[in-house]
């Protein structure tokens, strides 16, 4: 399995955005709004990459992974870590979160911060276990409740040999 940087030469968004979709799919009917992902199409994908860092992963030919990361003014944002159901459970998520961890880190960014839906427990257990810790409470335009939670985790300071 490789895991590579998306940019110019990468055509194969149709396939990226069946990987999001299907990997996103056991949501769908649990969660409410219903996720962004639904809206996505192959272009949206594409201006996706331009504007933020994408990272797929392949197997044999075939994309089962994926992350796009967003440079905020503290903290690198971690949107649409989706991995393929076959795939999950051998390691690729924290794979995709380790490259995370080395872009903030280039970019002098101290954290990572993701968001993850309210009734997605089972993600809020996972995102714990690997060292994020819920810090905020939020709701998506027209909702009274509690829709998603803000999870952050806190990258240690890189040490500089002297």
């Amino acid at each position: 399995m490789t895991i590579i940087r998306l940019d110019a030469s990468f055509t194969r968004w149709d396939e990226l955005l069946t990987l999001i979709l299907t990997a996103f799919a056991s949501m769908n009917g649990k969660i409410d709004p219903p996720s962004s992902a639904l809206n996505l199409t192959a272009r949206a994908l594409a201006a996706k990459a331009e504007a933020e860092i994408g990272h797929v992963a392949i197997d044999d030919g075939r994309l089962i992974g994926c992350i796009f990361l967003r440079p905020e003014a503290d903290c690198l944002y971690v949107g649409k870590l989706a991995v393929l159901p076959a795939a999950q459970g051998q390691g690729l998520g924290r794979r995709l979160l380790a490259i995370a961890e080395d872009t903030a880190s280039a970019l002098g960014l101290a954290a990572l911060r993701l968001e993850t839906r309210i009734e997605l427990t089972d993600n809020h257990a996972v995102f714990a276990a690997w060292g994020f810790s819920k810090t905020a409470d939020k709701a998506h335009p027209g909702f009274a409740r509690t829709t998603f939670i803000e999870m952050r985790k806190v990258l240690a300071p890189a040490i500089r040999a002297v």
